[in-house]
């Protein structure tokens, strides 16, 4: 939840830390429902590019601005490129049931869907299979074993059945794929958002840093610097995890496909190993797919469901993700609701993150960077002195995010001039961003006086700042303070 530039008084601060990323969709784009979202914790939208045609999303847009300007709150938009995702044709019924034992032909024609014949569009399935190759459809849910391969069609037998709808996906597990990660038609999204005013968009099916470094390279042509978030569902984006974290600003864990492409019992070990390098690099990270996915049903998660939630929390994650709970579920603004009531739950047991033993354990290193020593005192400072909050002016976001990898017990406050940055920073656990105007005094004491009119901190709480007092650098952060909150000087003194 993070407030737009205007009148400060009586701010008040999410009941929880973690953020809430939800997947906009038929059952949440109207301007009442994205209201009701945010009120209930929605820090960014995601529009999945994969569906909905460009003049829809381009409504959606518009829709989450207004929402987010009535209720005077910002909420980054996260445009999600659909990739070379390998989808089957449309079915002739929804769903079509494939029973274990049958034989079905998938073909690279334009065909209606039977349990016969289904229409995949990927031309060059057949030179991405042999006899014996596995086929998944729908997330895993259904097994097809390859039996022959031809010209332009993939003879196959059910290994294992189901319910298939139309335009679900293909993973084809250890196969070379023959296309392009950043396709032309997601450089097409990339261009119409862009003049849209998009925050940030997904790469999916990332592979590699030149993956991240194309989409970046693009909008830079176009005279823009963008945010770009790394979707890690490839088994190859795993093994590349450190050069794919260099080149990114944020992760996505996007677990359905992921569980396909590697065990699905490996997929607990590597989302916990995936986060802390994020954590470590300072890279805000999402975790995403069917976290609360029987709530697009029903009115309650599952008792696993509210766990695997706070498990990804204390794993050290920023963000959880709503996908179909919030897109086309029945109850969009109670999943939101839900997740909330869970993160701010296991936020009040989360101890000490281990990351802080990391970092204790190197400090004195060669490696040791000013501002991770910064970082890491502010946070050890916080717990030893029951400081009120941690303040951040800040321009590009660095100084709260490196901050925020240590989940600290209270919120950071960080004051920029800069919507992107604003915006981006609704991504980061405990960082409550804070639009300044132009006319708005940026200086220590400015701030002091707004976060001592908007109720933020009251006489006598002790209140850290860390700053980048170097006129050349860019939130290089080589200050600390700590301070005592008074009204009547409209700051405080040093401690």
């Amino acid at each position: 939840m993070c407030r737009l530039r205007g009148n400060s008084v009586g701010v008040k601060l999410p009941d929880h830390k973690t953020k809430i990323v939800c997947t906009i969709g038929p059952a949440s784009r109207s301007e009442t429902v994205l209201e009701e979202l945010m009120r209930r914790g929605m820090n960014v939208a995601r529009l999945n590019f994969a569906h909905g045609t460009v003049e829809g999303h381009r409504e959606d847009i518009r829709r989450i601005r207004l929402a987010a300007a009535k209720l005077e709150r910002s909420c980054m938009i996260l445009a999600d490129l659909p990739g070379p995702k390998i989808r089957i044709g449309k079915l002739t019924s929804d769903p079509l049931l494939l029973k274990k034992g049958d034989r079905i032909t998938l073909t690279t024609k334009d065909v209606p869907g039977t349990v016969e014949r289904i229409s995949v569009n990927y031309e060059r399935l057949p030179e991405s299979v042999s006899r014996g190759s596995v086929i998944y459809l729908n997330d895993g849910f259904i097994q097809l074993q390859v039996e022959e391969a031809a010209e332009d069609e993939v003879v196959c037998k059910v290994v294992i059945g189901g319910p298939l709808l139309s335009h679900k996906g293909l993973n084809l597990p250890g196969a070379k794929i023959f296309i392009d990660t950043v396709t032309d038609r997601d450089l097409h999204f990339v261009d119409f958002a862009l003049k849209e005013g998009v925050d940030a968009f997904s790469v999916s099916f990332v592979e590699k840093a030149d993956d991240i470094l194309k989409v970046r390279d693009f909008a830079r042509e176009r005279g823009r610097a963008v945010h770009v978030v790394a979707k890690i569902e490839r088994a190859e984006a795993v093994r590349n995890i450190n050069e794919i974290l260099g080149a990114a600003d944020a992760l996505m864990i996007a677990r359905g496909d992921l569980g396909v492409q590697i065990p699905v019992e490996d997929v607990p070990a590597v989302q916990k190993k995936l986060i802390r390098k994020a954590n470590l690099m300072g890279r805000p990270v999402i975790t995403a797919t069917q976290m609360l996915l029987s709530m697009t049903e029903n009115i309650r998660p599952t008792r696993a469901e509210a766990s695997d939630v706070a498990n990804a929390i204390l794993d050290g994650t920023d963000a959880v993700m709503l996908s179909e709970e919030t897109a086309i579920g029945r109850y969009p603004a109670e999943a939101v609701d839900m997740m909330a009531r869970i993160a701010a739950s296991i936020e009040r047991e989360v101890q000490i993150s281990d990351l802080r033993e990391y970092y204790r354990a190197r400090l004195g290193h060669q490696q040791t960077s000013i501002e991770d020593v910064i970082s890491f005192n502010v946070v050890e400072a916080v717990r030893a002195l029951e400081v009120r909050c941690i303040v951040t002016p800040t321009q590009n976001g660095s100084t709260p995010r490196r901050i925020s990898r240590f989940k600290p017990d209270c919120w950071t406050l960080a004051f920029s001039r800069s919507e992107e940055t604003q915006r981006f920073l609704d991504l980061s656990y405990g960082v409550f961003p804070v639009l300044m105007g132009n006319d708005d005094d940026y200086s220590p004491e400015g701030i002091m006086k707004f976060i001592g009119e908007s109720g933020l901190v009251r006489e006598g709480d002790k209140i850290i700042i860390a700053e980048d007092t170097s006129p050349d650098s860019v939130d290089s952060t080589d200050s600390l303070r700590i301070i005592r909150f008074s009204p009547v000087q409209g700051g405080a003194g040093a401690e």
